[in-house]
């Protein structure tokens, strides 16, 4: 119930007395509401923190595993020839490749004598039946009804998948036409070969009348590859297709032509080499999500002198030993290790304010002197671990469950926040009810001074 105060018997607003003291009642409230905006934006800081410290995580696990650096490029010398694609396991090597047979695929067509003059009817009466088969595959039957016609059965071939694809085609002109069709496989080499086993259509690819058959477009055959120099000791490869994945270990050799050979053989040259630019690309990406949440908890824990204020992180003992455990992890020494021990070493030197600055062209001599030497610094060793491993097993540490540093201080703030929530409810529940005590007892004493004033007023009147 709103209580107003009419009176003002002696000059006094008690609406605004009320207010003050209600005021007053609040401080604490105000205090505690102030340190519970503090904790939630430390709150939220740390979930960013923590957001910093997952992708350092995947950025060490990036460099964490041997096979992490287990990265090839490849180069050919004639990329018309051929090209080549080396995956995460290929070694290392110079290749001398001619290409001296393209694979191609089997391509048949029934015999001209028994084209048709159109795409209609080639079943003239009963039941049609057309079977065939790819090599030394399963035989393949499509039945056909009476007055099937010629798109019927090249659409019934291609939709049983059955490793043909049937297409027409006209020989003849526009005004006479003659249609035949022809079948193709779809994956090349010599065993590949189709063959139409049953036709009792009119265009007779079994030869049933002896007037029909097939010719061949295009004889099925394998892609031969000659590995070698031609002046010395070769290797010939053939394969049934022009992609090989299986010549040169985890690299695949596409085939696009046949090597010239006039006036003498020009083999083409597949070289294949570390590749350290995706592997330098890992590293620094590893230095920069590193320095993302030294600057982040820098700037939370500095104290402005002009102020005198300290940021949100300011004596949080949490977020120092963070750094402190991140920091020992990628700069400490990897024991075991002769050539490179530290980060430094192969160019990444710690500053003064924690971070580390990426001294690309040393990083390009470590890599390029001694590729073997610059990964064992990173990966996982028998004896020692590497510094993406560390990394990973700190960041582990900070974020378990049960006893992680990050983990437990997160759950603490979280719990101070309800309590905060919980302690300012009940007071905002006194601070009202205060309150309403205060406007009863002044709306009783404004009562009481507007009755003294009239009668006061009433006995001067008399005088």
């Amino acid at each position: 119930m709103a209580i107003s105060f009419g009176g003002l018997g002696n000059g006094v607003d008690f609406g605004q007395v009320v207010s003050e003291l209600a005021k007053v009642q609040r401080l604490p409230i105000d205090a505690l509401t102030a340190k519970k905006k503090d904790l939630q934006t430390k709150l939220t800081d740390y979930d960013a923190l923590g957001a910093k410290l997952l992708a350092l995580q995947s950025a060490a696990n990036a460099l964490r595993l041997p096979s992490s650096f287990n990265r090839s490029a490849s180069t050919v010398s004639d990329e018309t020839i051929l090209t080549a694609q080396a995956g995460a396991s290929a070694g290392t090597g110079s290749y001398t490749v001619q290409v001296t047979q393209l694979a191609k695929a089997n391509q048949i067509t029934n015999k001209a004598a028994k084209a048709v003059s159109s795409t209609t009817d080639v079943v003239s009466s009963g039941a049609g039946t057309f079977t065939f088969r790819v090599g030394t595959g399963t035989d393949h039957t499509v039945a056909l009804g009476a007055g099937a016609t010629l798109d019927d059965l090249r659409s019934a071939i291609n939709d049983l998948g059955a490793g043909v694809t049937a297409s027409v085609i006209n020989t003849g002109t526009e005004a006479s036409p003659a249609y035949r069709m022809t079948l193709t496989a779809t994956s090349s080499g010599a065993d590949n070969t189709i063959t139409v086993v049953t036709d009792t259509t009119s265009l007779d690819f079994a030869n049933t009348s002896g007037t029909g058959g097939s010719d061949t477009l295009q004889a099925g055959q394998n892609a031969i590859v000659v590995i070698g120099d031609p002046d010395q000791t070769t290797i010939a490869i053939e394969r049934a297709s022009n992609v090989i994945t299986d010549a040169i270990p985890d690299v695949t050799l596409t085939l696009k032509a046949k090597t010239v050979t006039t006036p003498e053989p020009e083999p083409v040259t597949v070289n294949v080499n570390n590749d350290p630019a995706s592997v330098k690309t890992n590293i620094k990406a590893l230095a920069t999500a590193y320095n993302d949440i030294v600057k982040f908890v820098n700037e939370r824990t500095k104290y402005d002198i002009t102020t005198k204020t300290g940021g949100i992180f300011f004596n949080e003992s949490t977020a120092k030993g963070i750094l402190s455990q991140l920091r020992t992890a990628i700069s400490g020494e990897v024991g075991g290790l002769s050539t490179f021990r530290t980060l430094g070493e192969v160019g990444l030197k710690t500053e003064r304010d924690g971070t580390v600055t990426f001294e690309e062209a040393k990083l390009d001599s470590a890599l390029a002197s001694n590729y073997v030497a610059a990964r064992a610094l990173f990966v996982t060793q028998t004896t020692s671990s590497g510094i993406a491993e560390r990394i990973v097993t700190a960041v582990d540490v900070l974020d378990s469950v049960d006893s992680g540093a990050f983990t437990v201080r997160k759950n603490s703030i979280t719990s101070q926040i309800t309590k905060l929530t919980d302690e300012i409810g009940r007071k905002e529940d006194i601070a009202s009810q205060f309150e309403e005590r205060l406007r009863l007892q002044f709306a009783s004493l404004d009562g009481l001074l507007q009755t003294l004033q009239a009668q006061t007023s009433a006995l001067q009147a008399l005088q």
